[in-house]
């Protein structure tokens, strides 16, 4: 950066050019606005000020141009002078660089930056009882928490402990009526200044996260542009000041020649052969037990005749002599544990012998083993049906209740042989294996998994592994006698390579340290180099450590005998710290620096490169200390700016003997890489494998790759393999490594490593919240950690032994082994890191979120990459690797199934997330209005469509005289006298209740009587009926309608939930001005009850006039309505955004409904239908009410709180009564289809049948749910319904009734519609399967007399055909206006009678439905015989949200969230102060809780590109629906922000 001081006058700023000014000057603004840091400002000033300034810094180091002009050299086996790249080190001295802590003061350094600020991230709320761990101050309120303020007074006190849903209740905030004055008091609303209530602990969270999303952000990664048809999603540019590779293309490195001597044997099997027969005493392998001491020691002479034993037997004793079960060529699996080298060895040299092909896998503990599966697809595609096994691994494995062994998960049959000697023939003595020289005939497969987590096997030829060991032979100079000390896996990788061939090959002793020895002694492998003065030691960087935490606790050993130290993980940058650590501590016990000897293998290329074991005195080999900012992007640059992002990586020494190396480009066509560039290193030579079995495709892009030049023409035709490893050839032909291909992250265009984010993660202080193990300061690290040491926080003046252990390093001994996995996942077009830790049962909330939150801060700093998700989970509960590592893969796919159980996690999409499409700006003027008036003019069909015309169609009843449903029921009382209109039912499917023509008129002249008499009411005043569900409630209005009174039908309150239902009766009452409530004697002494008290004032309820016992008297007279425009009644309701409105039905309109319903249904007194609905408001109320009185038919009347108790009770109705024309809700239809969807047999066999269904119509106001009505469908299919009988009606508080199926007509058409386009306010038709589609149902057929149009509602002119907007309709039946204390004209005639702004000659007034929908022309005829027009709906205006300018409807977002996880019962979304909030329902255990955050996330992401504020886990039930089935978001709002949900878990994506 540079100096202030260094800056130019202001002269000199005139004097620069007028570009260079103006983005000075647009800096500035920047950072006065906010949106740039200072530190940001001045970077990016003195940025554009340096070409100006007479001060030029040197950029490019000796080194850099070092590497970019170097010729590799042949290697030697000595290097060539050391360079500024190839420091010098001598004895103990080390360079402050190479400093093991460095990395840890990396990360105090970044974190220091964030050390001022206080913390404003808002923690997650947890509910306390779902961890024990959990401290009581996480979920209980700040100390100045006074009373939430009530938001709603009818909030629902959910409980916990209830799992079901409560009553289906219409809850709206206190005192919101549609249609309310502006000057009227709405204090209760919380007006506050910022909209955030001050008490409310959920907002004040919000409060806080919104100010962490203010803070300026780094520059973002070029956005996306959205085109007009659709958003087209491009790859982000890359940064123009990355830096690129500069040097030259490389020419490939040759190894020293594999040296020719001539007493080497021809095949593996002849050194055994000639050792065993030779050397027969010789000790050859030595086990230990488990206190790690030897137990039993192999000699070649029993290695061969046992062997030889083996391979007798498995040619000629597992079948019969004709049919034997094994032949030369076959593959066996070697099925041994990691404590038995001894019988592993045996086995595998006898199948050698035998010429069968042995194949080493890991013991199977459990069916279901992590990985176990991929290795079960492993054997089988190899063929195998043997497992070779010891007798005491027999036993142990997991068996059946008979006795025999499991049939582990994805495993083919096999057949099980015990190898101990006893069980095996002695060969005759003339019979003699075929040991043929070596060729280019498999030997052994060598099982690899692979970053996905599937198992690969790596086949190596006879003199694949005969080159191998000549190879290793002369680069480790071995010799006969000679003893090594292996603490590796014997089974696989260098282990086998070097304690089970190389041994042999050079007739030595290995000594072969089990893990479990490890575990319990950690210094063992120390201790046995010492007593039997091995020359030769094999290790990981993790036996380095645990020998060191170990070491006080044995002093008296030497390592003067180590020639070699071979770590084999040395490939890893940061096993330096690791190797300099031990060193410094075991130097005074005669470690010779000389002899640690790092090595790079890979499970294809085998050993890749390894350093030689060096001469005393002789210099040894320097480090590379690189730009973690240039490693980045794939390019070497030496660090010389910030050490905090600086990497230290030492060489893994030479090329091996005979094989040749070379650098290509890890991604794409194998393109040669420049000399100062990172790529995968290819390795061609005889000793690597030569192929993966029965993957020819995957083969030849690793084991045949001919590299290519810049131009693309092949380099030579020598074909190498691909090692899977990255890294570069330095000066004097020095192999380093920087990572591995399966440890790559991919983000945004720039590389990470996987290690290289745990070690920073581990630099943390994560004493008190990372889990280490079981054992004391020891545990088996993680897959990616066994690569990566942790001793990064060792100070480097590590004393002698005699001295005390020092305090940071007895810190490094609780900080060495935590279990963190990093992987990352694919979310909406780039990969996104994961980063998931093991916790510390004891760890606090407290702790465990300051320490993701420094790790978020440490990563972001030190590596400039976000963290996408940081999840904490109960200790050791990761699965695991045999060797106890975490088995990344599996956590990946545990991670992304919703089944990881994380008990802390935090999601920080908004950092990491830079790729969203741009915000859409709405152009004033050129909206989509004014397109459709050139389409217009062009000719294009106005959207619009009608019903039959009502003045064409004759009807020969007598009800057309009647203008009144009163003298209806009058004349129907006279005509048919015993007609029955009404039956109800009761959960039992009796009837309870009918009512008769003559009935019904009787039992309404006697409560119109009563209330004149007791009421005391005129003509007009306005009644309240509060009824359950039945025929008295129809007694009742048609009562009020004699008596001239408006009746007002409400839902009754619940006797359970009073403080949640009776508010909102209470608001009907008042608002509605009620002269006098109907009711009955329960819910009389309900209304006057204390707990209704405790609720509303009981004091102030108007007259209640109970009709249980009503005296048998009538009135003189019926009232007559003057006119037909006079109200019936008034019908009142709350909408799912919480508010309440009450529409003006008239006389004229009551009667225009039910002839269109009849029509449409061809009701006639005949028919007989059967209604499964509330009856308190809309469409329901007309069915169940008022048409049965209109056209005569039968109505079968089913409360829909019966269903709960019986789930039979509608569809047996159906079936008893032949009913033809059924109406339902979607809470019915969700409640059959999940209640009965596994009792279709139980439905047969009690004789239900539903082949008489001709309608089945589902009474809504939203858009059809396609999927829940298909399900219905499909699922009672069985028992006769027709698919074709279900369809749906579409009404509005405008209109209750504008579209019904009914009985003639075409079937409901569907179409797809593409979501990203309706979310611009646009239709664009798809095919099914098409991304982003959306299936969309018509809503039934416009009734008769029904006019609609679809109308842009911000410009009230008409759209075209297929344009989405507003629908409005014209119709008798139309309501007359809202009902409300306050006169608004306005609103009034806005929603009411408005005109359209152009288009209609007519001047037709229309009323506004507030629904978004549009109009299709189909191919199929109406009943007029003209094609039909089809109405789709698709979402209430007043529930969508505007999120980046766009436009949502929740429906679509909760649908998404619903289907990622088996255990979300219900879902909701809302916005509060621009953020989305997703409430979801939990039905299964709430461990799952925490599972959830990041699916929901990543969904909402993924498919509707918005980045989630909060996640909020719920109980069952918690999420209000109202009588309709329609969920009622804003209540939930208003619930959340007063902190009244009780949620079980609250996640603030930050």
């Amino acid at each position: 950066m540079a100096e202030r001081g260094l800056e130019p006058s202001p002269a000199a700023v005139a004097a620069l050019p007028p570009e260079v000014r103006a983005q000075l000057a647009e800096l500035e603004l920047e950072l006065s606005e906010g949106d740039i840091t200072q530190k940001g400002y001045e970077k990016k000033r003195s940025k554009l000020l340096s070409p100006y300034s007479p001060q030029t810094q040197e950029t490019d180091s000796a080194v850099q141009k070092e590497l970019r002009n170097q010729t590799p050299a042949p290697s030697t086996a000595q290097t060539s002078a050391p360079s500024k790249y190839h420091r010098t080190r001598s004895g103990g001295a080390r360079d402050e660089r190479y400093r093991s802590d460095i990395h840890t003061e990396a990360v105090q350094a970044a974190l220091a930056k964030h050390k001022e600020q206080k913390m404003a991230l808002p923690m997650p709320t947890k509910r306390r009882s779902t961890f024990v761990q959990s401290p009581a101050d996480a979920c209980t309120p700040p100390e100045n928490f006074s009373a939430p303020p009530d938001v709603t007074t009818t909030t629902s006190s959910s409980s916990s402990s209830s799992s079901i849903r409560p009553a289906n209740i219409d809850l709206p905030p206190s005192g919101i009526v549609k249609g309310m004055h502006k000057g009227s008091n709405r204090s209760s609303l919380m007006d506050t200044a910022d909209g955030v209530p001050v008490s409310s602990r959920v907002s004040t969270k919000i409060q806080q996260l919104l100010n962490t999303l203010k803070r300026p952000k780094r520059p973002p990664l070029k956005e996306f542009f959205v085109d007009d048809s659709e958003e087209i999603v491009e790859v982000p540019q890359p940064d123009p000041n990355q830096p690129k590779p500069e040097g030259r293309q490389m020419t490939p490195v040759k190894g020293e020649p594999l040296g020719v001597i001539c007493n080497w044997p021809p095949a593996l099997e002849s050194a055994l052969q000639r050792w065993g027969t030779t050397q027969a005493k010789c000790s050859c392998l030595t086990a230990l037990d488990m206190t790690g001491k030897p137990v039993y020691t192999l000699t070649y002479g029993k290695l061969w005749s046992r062997s030889l034993k083996l391979a007798y037997t498995l040619l000629n004793k597992l079948g019969t002599k004709n049919e034997p079960v094994l032949k030369p060529g076959d593959r066996v699996a070697l099925v041994y544990p990691n404590n038995d080298p001894v019988m592993f060895m045996v086995a595998f040299y006898g199948c050698l012998l035998a010429e069968v092909i042995p194949v080493p896998i890991e013991v199977p503990l459990t069916r279901k083993d992590a990985g176990g599966q991929q290795i079960g697809f492993l054997l089988g595609s190899c063929g195998i049906a043997l497992a070779l096994t010891s007798e005491v691994c027999l036993k142990g494995l997991p068996k059946t209740q008979n006795g025999e062994i499991v049939q582990f998960k994805g495993w083919p049959r096999l057949k099980w042989v015990v190898t101990d000697s006893k069980y095996l023939s002695k060969p005759p003595k003339d019979w003699q294996p075929h040991i043929s020289p070596a060729g280019t005939e498999p030997a052994y497969i060598e099982y690899k998994t692979s970053k996905e987590g599937s198992v690969m096997g790596v086949t190596v030829s006879r003199l694949a592994m005969l080159s191998h060991c000549q190879a290793l032979s002369q680069a480790c100079n071995y010799s006969e006698g000679e003893t090594i000390v292996n603490v590796l896996d014997f089974k696989k990788d260098a282990g086998l390579w070097h304690g089970m061939f190389a041994n042999v090959m050079n007739k030595m002793h290995t000594i072969s340290v089990p893990y479990s020895v490890m575990k319990t002694c950690p210094l063992s492998w120390v201790q046995r180099v010492h007593a039997h003065k091995a020359k030769v030691a094999l290790v990981k960087c993790r036996d380095l450590h645990w020998a060191m935490m170990a070491h006080r606790d044995q002093r008296d050993v030497s390592l003067s005998s180590l020639r070699m130290l071979i770590v084999t993980d040395g490939a890893n940058p940061w096993s330096v710290s690791s190797c300099d650590a031990f060193l410094s501590l075991f130097q005074s016990h005669g470690l010779k620096p000389e002899a640690i000897c790092p090595c790079a293998t890979s499970a294809e290329a085998m050993t890749v490169a390894i350093r030689r074991p060096g001469v005393p005195g002789a210099p040894l080999p320097g480090r590379a200390i690189l730009s973690m900012n240039g490693l980045s992007y794939g390019v070497i640059r030496v660090n010389t700016e910030d050490k905090n992002s600086a990497l230290t990586v030492q060489d893994v020494g030479h090329v091996m003997p005979g094989g040749m190396m070379c650098i290509v480009k890890p991604d794409g066509p194998p393109q040669l890489c420049k000399t100062d560039e990172i790529g995968e290193i290819c390795v061609s030579s005889r000793t690597g494998g030569m192929m993966y079995f029965g993957l020819a495709g995957v083969t030849k892009n690793t084991f045949e790759v001919i590299p290519v030049n810049s131009a693309g023409s092949p380099v030579g035709d020598v074909p190498f393999i691909r090692s899977g490893l990255l890294g570069f050839v330095g000066p004097g032909s020095l192999v380093f490594v920087v990572g591995k291909m399966d440890g790559l992250l991919m983000v945004s265009g720039r590389r990470h490593n996987a290690d290289d984010i745990v070690a920073t993660g581990l630099a943390v202080e994560a004493i008190k919240t990372v889990y280490r193990g079981r054992h004391t300061g020891l545990l088996a690290v993680p897959q990616t950690c066994q690569a990566r040491p942790y001793l990064r926080t060792f100070s480097l003046s590590v004393p002698s032994a005699r001295k005390p252990l020092p305090p940071d390093l007895r810190v490094a001994r609780v900080l060495t082994s935590f279990r963190i996995a990093v992987f990352s996942v694919s979310v909406f077009y780039d990969e996104r890191i994961v980063v998931v830790a093991e916790q510390r049962p004891d760890a606090s909330e407290e702790d465990s979120f300051q320490w993701m939150s420094r790790v978020l801060q440490a990563i972001d700093s030190i590596h400039q990459v976000g963290v996408y998700c940081l999840a904490l989970v109960p200790a050791n509960t990761l699965p695991k690797t045999p060797l106890g590592g975490i088995h990344i893969s599996q956590t990946k796919q545990l991670f992304l199934e919703g089944s990881l159980h994380p008990c802390n996690i935090l999601m920080c999409p908004h950092t990491c997330v830079t790729n969203l499409p741009k915000p859409r700006q709405k152009q004033p003027g050129v909206g989509p209005a004014s397109v459709m008036v050139g389409n217009l003019v062009a000719g294009k069909r106005i959207a619009q469509a009608a019903g039959r015309d009502l003045g064409q169609i004759e009807e020969n009843d007598l009800v057309r005289k009647h203008q009144f449903l009163a003298e209806i029921l009058q004349w129907r009382a006279q005509a048919t006298p015993d007609h029955v209109l009404f039956m109800l039912l009761n959960a039992k499917g009796t009837t309870v209740c009918t009512a008769s023509c003559l009935q019904l008129h009787k039992r309404a002249e006697r409560i119109a009587a009563v209330l004149g008499d007791k009421g005391h009411l005129n003509a007009g005043d306005n009644v309240v009926l509060l009824y359950p569900p039945g025929i008295e409630l129809i007694a009742a209005f048609y009562g009020c309608l004699y008596a001239g009174c408006i009746p007002v039908t409400v839902r009754p309150p619940h006797a359970q939930n009073l403080t949640a239902t009776l508010p909102t009766v209470r608001m009907i009452v008042d608002v509605s001005k009620a002269a006098c409530i109907l009711t009955g004697q329960t819910l009389m002494r309900l209304l006057r009850s204390r707990e209704a008290a405790a609720a509303v004032d009981v004091k102030t309820w108007p007259t209640i006039i109970d009709t249980d016992d009503l005296p048998r008297k009538r009135l003189p007279q019926l009232y007559k309505p003057p006119t037909p425009e006079m109200l019936a009644y008034l019908d009142f309701s709350v909408s799912t955004t919480g508010m309440l409105t009450g529409v003006k039905m008239s006389h004229s309109a009551v009667n225009a409904l039910c002839r269109a319903i009849k029509l449409q249904c061809e009701l006639y007194s005949s028919r007989q239908i059967a209604i499964c609905l509330d009856p308190y408001c809309g469409l329901g109320f007309a069915l169940w009410c008022l048409c049965s009185v209109y056209s005569g038919h039968q109505s079968v009347l089913i409360p829909p709180m019966e269903l709960e108790n019986n789930l039979f009770l509608w569809l047996a109705t159906v079936n008893q009564y032949k009913i033809r024309d059924t109406f339902c809700s979607y809470s019915v239809m969700e409640l059959c289809t999940k209640g009965l969807g596994n009792q279709v047999e139980v439905l047969k066999t009690r004789g239900i049948n539903l082949s008489c269904v001709r309608t089945c119509v589902v009474v809504a106001e939203e858009r059809p749910r396609v999927a829940l009505q298909q399900s219905f469908s499909k699922l009672f299919k069985d028992i006769g319904l027709s698919p074709r009988a279900v369809s749906t009606t579409f009404g509005s508080r405008v209109n209750v009734a504008i579209c019904l199926q009914g009985t003639s007509g075409p079937d409901p058409t569907t179409v797809y519609v593409d979501l990203k386009s309706l979310r611009h306010d646009r239709v664009r038709l798809v095919e099914r399967g098409a991304p982003q589609s959306l299936l969309l149902s018509e809503s039934g057929k416009i009734l008769p007399g029904v006019k609609v149009v679809i109308v842009n509602p911000e410009t009230k002119g008409p759209v075209g055909d297929s344009h989405l907007g507003e629908i409005w309709v014209n119709s008798p039946h139309t309501a007359s206006g809202y009902y409300t204390i306050y006169d608004s004209e306005t609103l009034q005639a806005d929603h009411f009678n408005t005109r359209l702004s152009f288009g209609d000659a007519a001047q037709t007034l229309w009323a506004r439905t507030g629904y978004l929908g549009f109009v299709r022309r189909t191919e199929l005829t109406a009943a007029t015989g003209e094609r039909h027009d089809a109405l789709y709906v698709v979402g209430a205006l007043d529930e969508t949200l505007e999120l980046r300018g766009l436009r949502y409807h929740p429906i679509d977002i909760e649908t998404s969230v619903s289907r990622i996880h088996r255990s979300i019962a219900e879902c909701a979304v809302f916005t509060w102060t621009n953020l989305l909030v997703v409430v979801v329902e939990l039905c299964g255990s709430e461990q799952e809780a925490l599972d959830l955050v990041p699916l929901v996330t990543n969904v909402v992401l993924e498919e509707h590109y918005l980045i989630v504020g909060v996640v909020v886990v719920v109980d069952p039930g918690v999420i209000p629906i109202n009588s309709r089935g329609e969920k009622q978001r804003m209540h939930l709002r208003d619930s959340f922000l007063a902190d009244q949900l009780d949620p079980i878990y609250v996640a603030y994506n930050m």
